[in-house]
């Protein structure tokens, strides 16, 4: 298992050990695979899904049977919702004990199966090399995800038959990439070029395929304008001029009214999921609209059916179409440009957030992530947390490049700073900020102890308005009293040097930029803990939430 591990990609395994898998981890070391201790397998599973994003490749997380494998699975769940390739190896009981109440026993692949794309029991050495190399093939093929592997504690100590050649082979060896014909190409280029308010919303795939540059080229070719996808902010550098904004939660107020107007639309590498959409209003009823993805979505609830659909790479399309557009030329009206201009400079106007009228206690939020953008280059990397703090990453903060941005569309609370410390081993020597409220960063905050034992350094940033600022921002919105969303307070500084790491408390705004410097210039792990006063909830929502008290912040 371990050999095809290793030929699939594998470079880290994240776990907390179990007994029933013990003889793996003898196999992963002397494979020369690193294996990571974490602090909870929750904090494994978020470790594992962050590298294979940010990278390509898929990590391993392993957990012990039941409860393990429990723990894990809100990074299941997480890599299935970003079509990440992730393998999870969960240790079984022995065979002969199945059936009989043994300790922590389910049916593994069963019960958590509905979470991966692809899950199997390994029951006999036979067969070991085939199931291998099935779920590797799916975990690439089409829409990528995690896969799961149940293996009983006994089966490890057998050796598997040789069947053939090695069960892993390279990712790139099982992943099959399908081209587009070229009347399916034409057919898109006709929509756009005929188009006078066409627009293209991109997402994971572009970047997943290397052709962030090719979609640049594209975008120039026919004056398309871009839109990325909720949580796909880095798919298009955001400070190029037709770039016009991120969707969902965080979204300038012009983006949705400009999707809305456009006639023709390219969803390119991108899931139209519930918050990307805007509750599946976009592609407006009047929008003709192409969808190119390995899987490109049919009809369902909410969302017709596309008028072009070709199930290919993102990367492949943009080659073809490129080739295509140079000997086509371009029809596109000559106000295009034009349009464009006043969509640009629409979009800035209505993105900036450090302007926001406050004289109240703590930090301004806008003019943190406005201090980020100006001390950070552009190859850092920022990972994000759920909660209502990163919609003023998503309104302001400016990607630059590909890869520079983790954030789950699950909305799972607890995965900036596993992401973090992840993307800092992934990429030694770049600068990894790590965004989270006080709420999220206290799931997984002890994994600090696990970035300074590994030598990770992100720098994790805490917004703390001691409180669960989303569901009391439902709560208000709907008249209903503040149950269950009051927290007290944490000194995150103290955490963070219990752990082993630096701390800073900062309370005011003129104090943020010196600890930021000095928490980067420090090369180790470093929480910046902010305060907030509870009235921040996001740049749509400025102070006024009441509290449960009914007292105005």
């Amino acid at each position: 298992m371990a050999a095809a591990f290793v030929e699939a990609g594998v470079e880290r395994a994240f776990t907390v050990p179990g007994e029933s898998f013990l003889p793996l981890l003898d196999a992963l070391v002397e494979a020369r695979v690193r294996v990571i201790a974490t602090r909870h397998e929750g904090g494994a599973s978020f470790m594992a899904e962050a590298t294979g994003k940010l990278t390509g490749r898929p990590a391993l997380c392993m957990g012990t049977r039941a409860v393990g494998t429990a723990n894990l699975a809100i990074g299941i769940h997480t890599a299935r919702q970003d079509s990440t390739p992730m393998i999870v190896v969960s240790g079984q009981v022995a065979r002969q004990f199945r059936g009989r109440e043994a300790f922590q026993e389910v049916e593994l692949a069963e019960t958590f199966g509905g979470l991966a794309k692809w899950a199997r029991e390994l029951h006999h050495p036979e067969r070991v090399h085939d199931l291998l190399r099935e779920g590797l093939r799916e975990m690439v093929s089409g829409r990528p995800g995690p896969v799961l592997y149940s293996v009983p504690e006994d089966l490890f100590s057998e050796l598997a038959p040789d069947t053939g050649p090695d069960a892993g082979a390279s990712v790139g060896a099982l992943a099959t990439v399908p081209e587009p014909s070229t009347e399916a190409v034409e057919a898109v280029l006709d929509l756009l070029r005929g188009a006078r308010r066409p627009a293209i919303l991109t997402g994971s795939g572009v970047p997943r395929a290397a052709a962030t540059q090719e979609l640049v080229a594209f975008a120039e070719r026919l004056s398309l304008p871009v839109f990325a996808a909720w949580r796909r902010q880095d798919s298009f550098p955001n400070d190029h001029p037709l770039f016009l904004g991120l969707t969902g939660y965080g979204a300038a107020p012009t983006v949705k009214p400009r999707l809305l107007e456009a006639d023709a639309l390219l969803v390119l590498g991108c899931r139209l999921n519930e918050i990307t959409t805007f509750d599946y209003a976009i592609p407006g009823e009047k929008t003709r609209w192409a969808h190119v993805d390995l899987e490109p979505r049919t009809a369902h609830a909410g969302l017709r059916a596309p008028d072009l659909a070709l199930p290919v790479d993102a990367g492949a399309f943009l080659r073809a179409a490129l080739a295509q557009a140079e000997t086509g030329g371009n029809a596109a009206p000559q106000d295009r440009d034009e349009l464009n201009r006043a969509d640009r400079a629409a979009y800035e106007a209505a993105s900036v957030i450090d302007d926001i009228p406050w004289d109240g206690p703590g930090v301004h939020p806008g003019r943190v992530i406005t201090c980020l953008q100006r001390v950070l280059p552009p190859e850092a990397i920022l990972t994000t947390d759920a909660g209502n703090f990163g919609s003023w990453t998503a309104r302001g903060y400016r990607f630059r490049q590909h890869g520079t941005f983790l954030g789950p569309t699950s909305g799972a609370m607890g995965y900036s700073l596993p992401a973090g410390i992840a993307a800092s081993l992934a990429r030694p020597g770049t600068p990894v900020v790590s965004l989270a409220g006080d709420g999220g960063f206290a799931m997984t905050m002890q994994e600090l102890e696990t970035a300074v034992r590994e030598g990770a350094s992100p720098v994790a940033i805490v917004f703390d308005n001691r409180r669960y600022g989303t569901i009391a921002m439902y709560q208000q919105r709907e008249g209903r009293p503040g149950i269950a969303t009051e927290l007290g307070p944490i000194d995150f500084v103290k955490v963070a040097e219990a752990c082993g790491a630096g701390g800073t408390y900062v309370d005011s705004d003129e104090v943020f930029e010196p600890a930021l410097r000095a928490a980067l210039a420090s090369g180790r792990p470093h929480v910046i803990h902010l305060q907030l006063d509870p009235a921040w909830v996001s740049p749509d929502h400025p102070p006024g939430i009441p509290r449960t008290d009914g007292s105005a912040q």
